[in-house]
């Protein structure tokens, strides 16, 4: 196992070192940032209108959940463990730097996830059981011809289902359970075993019941912890300043031992926000096209409109909320972290223990339920991104029994051992994501034709006005 692990080790670096994954992720980013103009800026508040104020759905077009609950779905696989365990371990292990370079690769992922979101209503299909299906595996095979199309889509399936086992399961279930158990006492196989029922009550009925409970909870997660954080920032408002000027003069120049940090040089921040922010927000991976396909709707482009306001809510809303927390309230300066949940605890028991002490006692408590309620709706996006996945390889006789095992996964990630499960995680999400940024590449073409003739039409503002059905 010793040896496996350090191979492992090597593999990671390799895949998520300065020579592959990381100048790819941002390569791809800021090229279809070029083609598509700054429509991640320019589009942006029309796209927050659409995503949040009007969630209005047409039930005569195809699809099996509505605008907003797909975006939910999305929001629910991507606002997890990364958010709070994975941002943590980015400053814990690669300075206030790290942050900078999460909204980087945030801003500029929101012209891939859009991407990815245009191309996965565009080349969906429907399955046997009437349901629409799509992400990569089908505009990487569809969408490219020949061989390489249906060499790219095949891999992306395969890596897509292993890794849903990590970074959707795995990782969240371990965290609930040392981060709850670490509060409460409960054994980790019992935490292990509540979540694994609750999960599997709502996967094993589908999108639609993915699609109602997550529609639900994600926006109350979402507001309560970050309104949590606004509070201890408030607390904390003079070191708020220079909490900013740290990411910045860090992100460019590393940043020194100080207290029990080690140090940190730029590569490492580089490194950390890049890893831990794909593994937060997910742009690159593909799975933003998974979760777009099954909303109804004939348009591409307003879905995928819809679909890169959840990478500016995870990362530049939430993943930023947790990091100002852990740099202003000063623990960031601890040794390098084995558990990013627990740093995040004791940044949140020091902020609010400057209001109160009182409060300060419950900051263990407000973190423990956070990582427990967010990893809670992962696992469930998740398991619908796996099962297409396996569905695209093999048809819908594989469905169930893939939900099944993924059910069964959820209480072995809980006592499993955290730095293995991690690694292993890094590892599936670059061999998902490089068959996915390959595929955008060659389809960029596509991607900035179907966006101009969208913006082209003079109603396009108007999500009333049912404009032609795109399907490749």
């Amino acid at each position: 196992m010793d040896q496996l692990l350090e191979m492992a080790d090597i593999l990671n670096g390799i895949i998520w070192g300065p020579f592959v994954l990381i100048p790819l992720l941002l390569g791809v980013g800021v090229y279809l940032t070029i083609r598509l103009r700054l429509l991640q800026l320019f589009r942006l508040p029309h796209a927050l209108w659409l995503a949040l104020v009007r969630r209005k759905e047409d039930p005569s077009v195809e699809g099996d959940i509505s605008h907003y609950q797909a975006l939910s779905t999305a929001l629910a696989a991507t606002v997890g463990v990364g958010n709070i365990a994975g941002a943590a371990l980015a400053i814990g292990i690669g300075g206030p730097g790290a942050l900078f370079w999460m909204w980087v690769i945030g801003i500029f992922g929101m012209a891939t996830k859009y991407s990815e979101a245009l191309l996965g209503v565009k080349y969906r299909r429907t399955d046997a059981k009437g349901e629409q299906s799509g992400g990569p595996m089908y505009y990487l095979k569809y969408g490219i011809k020949g061989g390489l199309g249906t060499f790219l889509g095949v891999s992306f399936a395969i890596f897509g289902a292993i890794a849903a086992f990590g970074i959707g399961n795995g990782t969240q279930a371990n965290t609930v359970a040392q981060q709850v158990n670490s509060v409460t006492g409960v054994a980790p196989w019992i935490i292990g075993l509540i979540l694994m029922v609750l999960a599997g009550a709502v996967i094993l009925g589908g999108i639609k019941s993915i699609g109602r409970v997550t529609s639900a909870l994600v926006p109350i997660m979402i507001v309560g912890y970050v309104s949590i954080c606004l509070i201890v920032l408030a607390a904390n408002w003079a070191a708020l300043l220079p909490a900013f000027q740290l990411v910045f003069a860090s992100a460019f120049t590393g940043t020194s031992a100080t207290g029990g940090f080690v140090g940190a040089g730029v590569m490492l921040a580089i490194q950390m926000g890049f890893a831990r922010g794909i593994f937060s927000n997910e742009s690159g991976l593909g799975t933003g096209g998974i979760a777009a396909a099954a909303a109804k709707t004939t348009q591409p482009v307003r879905q995928a409109m819809v679909s890169m306001t959840q990478t500016f809510i995870d990362t530049i809303i939430v993943v930023s909320m947790t990091c100002l927390v852990i740099i202003t309230t000063g623990v960031w300066q601890v040794e390098e972290p084995e558990d990013g949940s627990l740093l995040t605890s004791q940044a949140m028991t020091e902020g609010l223990g400057a209001i109160s002490p009182g409060l300060g006692t419950a900051g263990a408590y407000i973190v423990a339920l956070s990582v427990a309620v967010f990893a809670f709706s992962t696992l469930l996006g998740w398991a619908y991104y796996g099962e297409r996945c396996v569905e695209f390889l093999g048809g819908r006789t594989f469905v169930l029994p893939y939900r099944l095992v993924f059910i069964g996964v959820i209480f072995v990630g809980s006592v499993a051992t955290l730095d293995s499960v991690w690694l292993f995680s890094d590892i599936a999400n670059g061999l998902m994501a490089l068959p996915n940024l390959i595929g955008l590449i060659l389809l960029a073409p596509i991607i900035s034709a179907e966006t101009r003739k969208f913006f082209a039409h003079p109603d396009w503002r108007n999500p009333d006005v049912m404009m032609d059905d795109v399907r490749g």
